[in-house]
């Protein structure tokens, strides 16, 4: 296997094998010159150097440029080095894939495209763990049932070998699968099977016992004694390489294990790998193709009832978007901050759909029939309430937008939410409340959203004009802006100096100064309407207030 493959994969797999490995569309085969039988001898992640060879492997092109000529170029040069096929981005646009399959037909070598929702962790994840379940050994028994009837099968066949009761379980152990549970059955082992994963008291107790630190230490199987109602049992960990997956539970249900019940469930946990695998690469793409759908919906972006679907809701229920955008997004613990809001969205709230990315979390909330957006208005408390609660979180504006009557229309609430957070933020900044609001619906600040709007749709024109009013703006913000602060103060308070003076904390005789000299040196007359109307335009544009 070549540098830069899976550490813990075989020889080879097969395409085949990894296509039909690919339950959940991570890689889409456009062309595929001899065959889905070719086997691939290692991964190749983006340009690892002129002098390093790829062959038998397949490639991914991460890096490319969005350009036609970079992917039929990297399809050239992966064939060039010996690569038996490539990966592009998807989507890359028609012309690009048609260069692309023109490039791959050319010089006889496999082209896949990786989903939009995916990023390259997911095709790495995907290669892996189709590698691992392709190693899956025939021979024995258990081993079959490994390969084709999934976990449970393997669950079944192990159960008998130990003569106990089998449980496995991922790393937040919620149970994945499970042996038939006899009469004998212990009260923790049929709570388990019944709820799904093990309950947070057995975990605590686990946890106090050192046990959990042993089984995400140890190599080998954990012995633990009958003691009580509770009968013995083994443990072993589902591991790749140094990285824990999940576990398996081995308990005595009504007579002893067998003497090599030790050697079953190491067994047993190797051909449990590429089922956890599989698990932890469909968890991962559920979350990524939810975190695509809703971001597809909020900004308007491809087929929104595919979006809604994907989400589990109906295009008919009324939503709302509620979105809560961080100050400072690269300070301290501000990723921990957005995460508790995101959390909190949901703790109560089913059909909530959050999306966290960069500096902000937005919720998309399916509300009532009757379109109130008191649900919306509540949840934005509350989210202002947690975050105010945080100790040196930097400040967190929430805003509220409209109901609408379908989700396909959420993409408008959104952009009225963050119209919101704007118009907070801009009435803190320019002192406009007394006690600045952190959360509120477009009701609360119509006005400002108004103003916001009509400022973004005059930016263009203000950008492309000039005069002396431009002059002004363009030679005080090199100096630092004194001049446009002033004048944003007088013209705000309707040509009260005293006022203003105050705002400014200067003298009033300092402001008078300042305003004489927009006079004499720009020739600007604040007499006049127009000139008034334009310098209150141009000192908001600025963004110095």
């Amino acid at each position: 296997m070549t540098p830069g493959t899976t550490a813990d994969s075989p020889d080879h797999v097969t395409l085949r094998q990894v296509l039909s490995y690919d339950e959940d569309g991570v890689l889409r085969l456009l062309f595929a010159p001899t065959g889905q039988d070719v086997e691939i001898l290692g991964v190749i992640i983006g340009d690892e150097g002129a002098a390093h060879p790829h062959e038998g492997g397949i490639v991914l092109a991460t890096g490319l440029p969005p350009d036609l000529s970079a992917a039929s170029a990297a399809v050239r040069e992966a064939a060039r080095r010996g690569a038996v096929a490539v990966v592009l981005r998807e989507p890359g646009g028609a012309p690009m894939l048609s260069e692309a399959l023109a490039a791959a037909e050319e010089c006889g070598i496999a082209l896949l495209a990786r989903a939009e929702w995916a990023d390259w962790g997911d095709a790495i994840a995907l290669l892996r763990s189709a590698a691992a379940f392709a190693s899956v050994g025939r021979g024995n028994l258990m081993a079959d049932s490994a390969a084709e009837g999934g976990l449970a099968a393997l669950a079944t066949s192990t159960a008998r070998q130990c003569r106990g009761s089998i449980t496995v379980e991922d790393t937040q152990f919620r149970v994945l699968a499970h042996s038939a549970t006899g009469p004998d059955a212990d009260g923790v082992r049929r709570t388990t099977i019944l709820g799904g994963r093990v309950p947070d008291w057995r975990v605590a107790e686990l946890r106090r016992s050192g046990l959990l630190r042993a089984l995400w230490t140890s190599q080998d199987v954990i012995h633990r004694p009958a003691e009580g109602d509770s009968p013995e049992r083994l443990i072993v960990a589902v591991r790749t390489g140094g990285e824990m997956l999940g576990s398996l539970w081995a308990a005595a249900d009504g007579q002893r294990l067998s003497p090599d019940a030790p050697q079953v469930l190491r067994r047993a946990a190797a051909l449990a790998v590429p089922h956890l695998l599989r698990h932890r690469l469909r968890e991962s793409g559920t979350v990524r193709r939810e975190a695509h759908a809703l971001r597809g919906l909020l900004h308007g972006n491809g087929d929104q009832r595919a979006h809604l679907w994907s989400l589990g809701l109906s295009p008919d229920a009324p939503c709302a978007v509620v979105v809560a955008v961080r100050n400072h997004p690269d300070g301290p613990g501000s990723d921990g901050t957005l995460k508790a809001l995101a959390i909190q969205a949901t703790a109560s709230r089913s059909t909530a759909r959050v999306l966290h990315e960069q500096d902000q979390v937005a919720v998309l909330l399916p509300v009532n029939d009757d379109g109130d957006q008191r649900e919306a208005l509540v949840l934005a408390r509350e989210i202002d309430a947690l975050a105010a609660g945080i100790p040196d979180a930097a400040p967190v504006w929430i805003g509220v937008g409209q109901t609408v009557p379908s989700g396909l229309e959420a993409s408008s609430s959104y952009e009225t939410a963050l119209l919101v957070v704007r118009a907070l933020r801009d009435r803190e900044a320019r002192g406009r409340d007394p006690r600045p609001l952190r959360h509120a619906g477009p009701g609360d600040v119509g006005p400002t959203i108004d103003a916001l709007r009509m400022l973004d749709a005059a930016r263009p024109v203000w950008e492309s004009g000039e005069g002396p009013v431009h002059e002004l703006i363009r030679a005080d913000l090199a100096s630092g802006g004194d001049l446009v602060r002033s004048l944003a103060a007088y013209l705000e308070t309707a040509g009260d100096i005293r006022l203003a003076a105050r705002r400014l904390v200067l003298h009033p005789n300092t402001l008078r100064y300042r305003l004489r000299r927009t006079r004499e040196r720009f020739g600007i007359d604040l007499d006049d309407p127009d000139t008034r109307l334009v310098l209150a335009l141009a000192v908001r544009l600025s963004g110095v207030v």
